[in-house]
């Protein structure tokens, strides 16, 4: 324990990057960083399954593309995000049938809640119509949409992940928001507004 106490503060991830230029084993800091977070992020978009291949594969990308990191940026995480999006888009196939499915069953297969069964039959409904709106989002709408919801990235950081401008990212994920509201209007008789 006392080791860990004089060890000091933790270094950035943009150091922990650049030291693994000339020792590649430094990179390894990072997975321990952030792997949980973007597969958390994988799973919830393509299934346990398919995240357990995917986060392997942004790993192995963002390593291999180290060189390319912005070394001005001190968090790595919008980063690993923006390269598992990437890779999504690869798989939003199977992304979209997922969910179709929990829009038709409203049987969420990545999440593993002890909820009581009427807690979970209550949430059914938005759950259901909240899966058929992302279904049917533009890729584009649904990774801003994701990104932010799920990941509680800014919008600049969403805007870095994505290579676009913040611009966009705010036109996004207001498009993603109307679309949300318009489907759940009826859920909560107060809010029938058409704003962001």
């Amino acid at each position: 324990m006392k080791l860990l106490a004089s060890a000091g503060p933790a270094v950035a991830d943009n150091a922990v990057i650049e030291r693994s230029h000339a020792s590649p084993e430094e990179f390894a800091a990072i997975y321990d960083r952030h792997a949980e977070a973007v597969h958390r992020y994988l799973a919830r978009r393509v299934g346990q399954s398919a995240a357990d291949d995917l986060m392997a594969e942004t790993f192995l990308e963002a390593f291999r593309i180290r060189a390319r990191y912005d070394a001005g940026r001190a968090d790595a995480r919008p980063w690993l995000y923006g390269i598992a999006t990437n890779l999504l888009h690869r798989h939003h196939r199977a992304e979209t049938r997922q969910y179709r499915a929990l829009a038709r069953t409203g049987v969420d297969p990545t999440h593993d809640d002890t909820d009581t069964v009427a807690a979970r039959l209550a949430a059914s409904t938005s759950t259901r119509r909240i899966a058929a709106v992302l279904a049917k989002l533009p890729i584009g709408e649904r990774d801003v949409l994701l990104l932010v919801a799920w990941e509680d990235l800014g919008y600049a950081e969403v805007a870095h992940a994505l290579d676009i401008p913040i611009g966009t990212v705010r036109s996004r994920l207001h498009n993603a928001r109307r679309r949300l509201r318009k489907a759940l209007a009826d859920l909560n008789p107060l809010d029938h507004s058409d704003k962001d």
